[in-house]
């Protein structure tokens, strides 16, 4: 494994462990070149994925770009990084047992907004925000009333709703 730090190709494993739900190892690392310390995780992977865009271009899929995605919804947000973790994983979980090896991009887009509205609905709208291409505040309006209602929007339309939910999700409570 490549050092992040200064790029040394002989890093060595001081720590590993599962993870919490058991479908990674984490492990720790060192550099003696520079001794920077680092974690790494591998995870099993079923089979390769490809994703289908709107465009049409087929792109393979990307953990890291949907962790980073639901990362930026949940910015700032009281949500713990293990609960994020465990959407992914379940988000990654329900595309690998699809048993399709090409995924149109509009599935996971419904597959994170379901994750996503059990979460937290302030994430939900950042990301619905993006996801929908929002272009006036009537826009926001509507997923609001969504979250009131407890009714969905265009996702539901999409055929994502059809999907089993994410596991480890918990539905918040109303105050």
């Amino acid at each position: 494994m490549r050092c992040p730090y200064c790029t040394g190709e002989d890093t060595q494993v001081k720590d590993s462990r599962p993870t919490e739900e058991g479908s990674a190892i984490r492990r720790r690392r060192v550099c003696p070149d520079c001794g920077g310390r680092f974690t790494t995780f591998e995870r099993v992977q079923l089979r390769e994925l490809t994703i289908i865009k709107r465009s049409g271009r087929r792109v393979p899929f990307d953990r890291d770009k949907l962790s980073r995605s639901i990362e930026i919804a949940l910015r700032k947000r009281p949500v713990d990084s293990e609960r994020s973790e465990r959407l992914i994983s379940g988000i990654v979980r329900q595309l690998e047992s699809l048993g399709e090896s090409e995924i149109p991009s509009s599935t996971i887009g419904g597959l994170v907004m379901e994750g996503l509205r059990a979460l937290d609905a302030v994430a939900y709208v950042r990301f619905a925000s993006v996801y929908r291409d929002f272009r006036e505040a009537a826009d926001f309006h509507e997923v609001l009333g969504e979250i009131a209602t407890g009714t969905e929007g265009p996702a539901a339309a999409s055929g994502a709703g059809e999907l089993p939910p994410v596991a480890g999700n918990v539905v918040p409570r109303k105050h």
